[in-house]
């Protein structure tokens, strides 16, 4: 997103047991289609300036997106796709607008080849920083980017800066330019993001803001220490010990299942096991 601080967007990523997107989307008390209308941890409580979502299916080199304009919480379409398609691996997105065009090619998550993307934050003064942040990214890849969003370039900067061998030295390096770029214009606190990005197998997030003010982030508590909490919630019955979510903000208060990502840290969810360490701009 661009557009003033006070700028907010609501995600959720999920790696793990094959499920309806329905069961992440919709059925939690504090979901993220309630977050669309009565979110609780950010300036604005209504986010209704576009949605989407992205997901991966055995088979496939790329992940599917849909995206479109309207607000998530009366969009048909949408409760259809999350009632019949099976995935292990999601991303959720809720838009929040006061700056940027409403448009699809403005809403998250953003695709490139088997790479996902999408942003909750800002880069400060963003219009003014513009054209030197894009003629940083690659010639080969410029010409694939639809909008006009910060976040949308923060990725091609990733991308450029080597997303696919190194995604969190890529960010950092990402980070890194908007920081020196933003200071070169007279902006004090460039950067602000909270920033899922995964490959289909692993899943990496971010959270991290020049003013150390970053927006809320958490992690799910490992499956089987909530089954030991919580043995009558059925839910967590039927999903494997690996599953893992992501969130701008809790799903709901069952007690212990939510932690906070600790500022200026970045956690990858992979096969081989969870990982958290210090993130700061290269």
């Amino acid at each position: 997103m661009v557009g003033k601080a006070v700028d907010m967007c609501r995600w959720l990523a999920y790696s793990g047991t094959p499920i309806l997107l329905d069961s992440i989307l919709y059925r939690p008390t504090h979901s993220l289609i309630d977050q669309s209308l009565h979110a609780k941890m950010g300036v604005e409580t209504t986010n209704g300036d576009g949605f989407g979502v992205g997901w991966y299916v055995p088979d496939k080199d790329s992940p599917a997106v849909v995206r479109d304009i309207g607000p998530a919480w009366s969009d048909r379409n949408l409760r259809e796709i999350a009632g019949h398609v099976v995935s292990p691996l999601f991303f959720g997105h809720i838009r929040a607008s006061t700056g940027t065009a409403v448009q699809q090619t403005n809403c998250h998550p953003f695709r490139h080849g088997r790479w996902m993307w999408m942003h909750n934050g800002a880069i400060a003064e963003y219009h003014r920083l513009r054209r030197d942040l894009a003629l940083a990214v690659d010639p080969d890849l410029f010409s694939d980017i639809e909008g006009s969003t910060d976040s949308e370039m923060m990725f091609y900067l990733a991308l450029t800066f080597g997303l696919a061998e190194d995604p969190p030295g890529a960010v950092a390096r990402m980070a890194g330019l908007v920081e020196r770029v933003g200071h070169e214009h007279g902006v004090e606190f460039p950067l602000q993001m909270t920033v899922a990005v995964t490959d289909g197998v692993r899943l990496w997030a971010f959270r991290y803001s020049s003013q150390q003010e970053s927006r809320s982030l958490f992690y799910s508590t490992r499956v089987e220490t909530l089954r030991s909490l919580h043995p009558d919630v059925a839910f967590l019955r039927e999903i494997s010990g690996d599953a893992r979510l992501i969130v701008s903000e809790p799903l709901g208060d069952l007690p212990g299942a939510w932690n906070a990502v600790p500022e200026g840290t970045y956690g990858v969810v992979q096969p081989e096991g969870d990982e958290m360490h210090a993130f700061a701009p290269a």
